[in-house]
């Protein structure tokens, strides 16, 4: 496609060679003399980049670039000039130029100029698609290879990093990444299956998982005195987390990593486990009365408050706390009403549950499933929810404390697309990614089983329980109308099993910029 320009500037017959450099490079150049003209080009014209002289008799360049922006405000306008006065300058990014030059100015200039305004998107593409091509046998063997925690961590950052570069692209490039994501959590199934009750047997010698996060990252900063802030976002996937960071990143230093949520990946375990600093199995056994399992109707993290003082209590931590969870923005500025009180206490703990409440929209919205139709708009939804969200207020406020923010989640969640017919009686619970209930019948190799719950540090209804996952992109379906329930489920995002979207997950220190 020949790109469209125009060349606004009262000495114009001087640009010739230019002119005729853009001309070989394959450009279509206009010329206007004065704004005036300028602006009636524009109306009869549209153009793919406009190069505008700052000082012209008449009408100025500031003043035409008004004008312009009126008939075409989608069109780059790079500002061309020999002022170099800083207000001028100020006023023209001011006034949203796409680019700013000094005169003299070159072709080669000029030339980077329209690239990076005209075909950034094609340009960064292609480069993109080289790199991750250069890097895909890398990526495989290292796939291949026994991996360690820390690698299978390094790994999936490398995978997260390749998605939202190649987000844009449609192709093999693309193709090609998904199978490696595939592939990559089969072996992750292997890995969990060969580590994670070595894990549970062992504190000691393990990543950090969910039980962890108190005792490992909240407690040795109120031992220094520190104010913490916790958030846990539910159901809060790593490139979910990555989008985010860029919002943030004006206002804090930031250090990510990412621990290992335990199994099942939902909420009434993973949560919960966070909050009492205890697997599933110890709760109930310590805390009978705050457990509630799956086949009551009773709500599943109702006493979450009551786990975290319990927890302070163990670790003999004497600190104040508060714990607030947000459903929805009504909740957000409400917190943000009251919010003076929450600066007094050297602990705070704040739920947010929108993401999740999404995920569970887009399941049963055919509206929501459009707007989120693939993993790309599902980031760029939840990037959107917060920036207009009361969220983004709140680490405004945050920016300007004295507190040290921990950002993090009990789970992620995965595209699912394969179902996996299961047979249960009707007391097995509901969930799509895993279950647990007695004389299950599963295809083997779709399945990772755990026939002995508390070796696993899960609770167990009656002897003969057994919990089941599943893994990749798999969900479980009945054969009871089936094919209904596999296309109101296909293609939905799901959590409960084992992958890497939703085992390994973000936590994230913040430090506010302004205090160092």
């Amino acid at each position: 496609m020949i790109a469209r320009l125009l060349w606004v500037d009262d000495e114009f017959d001087m640009l010739r060679a230019h002119v005729m450099f853009l001309e070989k490079k394959g450009y279509s150049v206009s010329a206007a003399t004065n704004g005036a003209d300028a602006i009636e080009k524009c109306k009869q014209e549209n153009f793919d980049l406009i190069l505008l002289d700052e000082n012209m008799p008449g009408m100025s360049g500031l003043e035409t670039l008004q004008g312009i922006k009126e008939i075409q405000p989608n069109v780059p306008v790079v500002m061309v000039t020999k002022n170099e006065e800083e207000d001028i300058m100020d006023q023209a990014i001011g006034s949203k130029i796409a680019d700013y030059l000094i005169k003299p100015v070159n072709p080669n200039q000029i030339l980077l100029a329209l690239k990076k305004n005209i075909h950034q998107r094609e340009i960064v593409s292609t480069v993109s698609q080289t790199a991750y091509s250069k890097e895909f046998a890398q990526i495989s063997m290292q796939i291949s290879e026994h991996l360690t925690t820390e690698e299978w961590k390094d790994l999936y950052k490398k995978l997260v990093y390749w998605e939202l570069e190649l987000s844009e692209t449609d192709g093999p490039m693309s193709e090609m990444l998904a199978s490696q994501k595939e592939e990559a959590n089969l072996q992750f199934v292997k890995f969990i299956k060969n580590n994670y009750k070595h894990w549970l047997d062992n504190p000691d010698d393990r990543p950090l998982i969910s039980p962890d996060i108190f005792k490992k990252k909240v407690f040795p900063l109120l031992r220094e005195g520190r104010k913490v802030f916790l958030l846990v976002l539910d159901n809060f996937r790593f490139d979910q987390w990555r989008v985010l960071s860029q919002a943030l990143s004006d206002d804090f230093d930031i250090d990510e990593d990412l621990y290992f949520g335990i199994l099942p990946t939902a909420t009434q375990y993973a949560r919960n486990a966070i909050f009492s600093g205890l697997m599933p199995q110890q709760i109930k056994e310590m805390y009978p009365h705050l457990w509630v399992e799956e086949e009551e109707d009773e709500g599943k993290n109702l006493n979450e408050e009551s786990l975290i003082r319990l927890q302070m209590e163990r670790y003999r931590r004497k600190e104040a706390f508060t714990y607030n969870k947000l459903n929805d923005s009504v909740a957000a500025d409400h917190l943000l009403g009251q919010f003076g009180k929450l600066t007094q206490t050297p602990l705070n703990v704040l739920v947010v549950n929108f993401i999740d409440i999404l995920s569970h929209a887009r399941t049963e919205s055919k509206m929501v499933r459009e707007l989120a139709q693939n993993e790309a708009a599902y980031r760029s939804i939840t990037l959107s929810w917060f920036r207009h969200s009361a969220i983004k207020d709140l680490f405004k406020t945050l920016a300007t404390l004295d507190y040290d923010i921990i950002i993090t989640t009990d789970h992620g969640s995965i595209y699912v697309d394969t179902p996996v017919k299961v047979v249960g009686d009707r007391n097995v619970n509901t969930n799509l990614r895993y279950k647990l209930g007695k004389n299950l019948t599963f295809p083997k190799k779709d399945v990772l089983e755990m026939k002995e719950p508390r070796q696993f540090g899960l609770p167990s209804p009656n002897l003969s329980t057994t919990y089941i996952y599943t893994f990749g992109r798999k969900f479980f379906a009945y054969p009871n109308n089936y094919n209904y329930y596999v296309s109101y489920y296909k293609g939905t995002f799901q959590h409960g099993g084992i992958s890497l979207e939703e085992m390994l997950i973000p936590i994230v220190e913040l430090k506010p910029k302004r205090r160092q």
